[in-house]
Parts: structure tokens; C-alpha cells; sequence
């Protein structure tokens, strides 16, 4: 059991808090129109640096790092060889949002990666797109669809899960090597979060 108070980070540092959710049976429909020139398309080939370049659109303002610290040859590997699902959202043939679904340990289902460009905030993209992997992930065998989220997340993405009908069932504090100073994301990223 940890005690309150502060702890210490070493340089080069951060930590988040991290919140578990899941949910054990298909949600009510919370429906959703996409938005006008958007597409959703489930990608079954898809390609390492393609992928490399949305994850980095999508998830540089979230200091999304996991794929970046992958072999580009791994990470090819994994795209086309793990039991994933990749869901890709583009508007005007260019990417606007991903979302990846892990299936290797079904009939659990984990959520691991989501999220849409700034250009796409505010819209019903993000919507349209848990809609589609409720969809896929409940057309399964599936016992469980889970996830978690962290406070370097998009400050409203617990309460949209939670609309989702994900319930929260634990707690966490990452720690992990800020992926700007490991060379992995720009210097420049989230200067809100200062480089220490």
C-alpha cells in the first residue's frame, strides 16, 4: 500500500495516473453520424511507416510513445501478424483519426490505441469510431472490452468512455522516460509539460 505524500521523480521522468475500464456486455447505442468527406475503414494490410506517420499526427499532443519505441521491423511484424484491428479515419483522403483493437488475449479485447486529430475534436468522428469497434468487438466471442486512460490523455476522454459504458475497475500510476527526451516524440511537443 503506498503512503500519501509526494515522491520524487528522476530527470527525464514523468508519471501519470492511469484509470482501468471495461465493460463485460454491449453498451445501449449512443448513435452517431460521420462527418461530412469522412470515411471509416478497417485496414487489413496496413503499412509500418503509414501507420507511424498517423500514430504521430494522432498522438504526439498525448505523448503517445508505445509503437514509436518498436523496430520499425517489429512494429510491421505486429501490424501484420498480431490478431489486431486497425480502424482508420480519413477525411479527404487524408488520416484524421486511428483506432486499434488487440485481440490477443480474446476473448478479451483491449482498446489500445484511440484517438482523432485536432482538426476532428469537436465533431462526431470520435463517436462514429467507438460505434464502429463496438460494433466489431460485440459481433465476437467476446467476454470483455477494456481499456485504460491516463491524465495525459484528452481531458474529457474518461467521461467519454464512460458514456461509452465503460465502468472504471482500478487505478494506476505510470512512470516512464519522457519520450521527448529519449529522441522518440519532438522536443517540442506538449510544451505545457516542461522538459526536466
Amino acid at each position: 500500500m503506498n503512503s500519501e505524500g509526494y515522491y520524487p521523480l528522476e530527470p527525464g521522468r514523468l508519471a501519470s495516473v492511469v484509470t482501468y475500464l471495461e465493460m463485460t456486455e454491449p453498451p445501449p447505442a449512443r448513435p452517431a453520424v460521420l462527418p461530412p468527406d469522412c470515411t471509416l475503414r478497417w485496414e487489413p494490410n496496413p503499412d509500418a511507416d503509414d501507420y507511424l506517420e498517423l500514430f504521430l499526427r494522432v498522438g504526439t499532443p498525448w505523448l503517445w510513445f508505445g509503437h514509436l519505441r518498436l523496430p520499425k521491423e517489429e512494429l510491421a511484424d505486429l501490424l501484420k501478424h498480431s490478431p489486431m484491428d486497425l480502424l482508420l479515419l480519413r477525411r479527404q483522403n487524408r488520416g484524421e483519426g486511428l483506432l486499434v483493437l488487440d485481440r490477443r488475449e480474446f476473448p478479451e479485447v483491449e482498446l489500445s490505441y484511440f484517438g482523432v486529430t485536432e482538426r476532428m475534436m469537436g465533431t462526431t468522428a470520435a463517436r462514429a469510431m467507438i460505434n464502429a469497434a463496438l460494433e466489431r468487438v460485440w459481433s465476437l466471442e467476446t467476454s470483455r472490452f477494456w481499456l485504460h486512460t491516463c491524465t495525459l490523455d484528452h481531458p474529457r476522454a474518461l467521461a467519454f468512455y464512460r458514456r461509452t459504458g465503460f465502468r472504471p475497475y482500478k487505478r494506476a500510476v505510470e512512470v516512464f522516460q519522457d519520450p521527448r527526451l529519449s529522441g522518440h516524440l519532438p522536443s517540442t511537443a506538449v510544451p505545457e509539460i516542461p522538459l526536466l
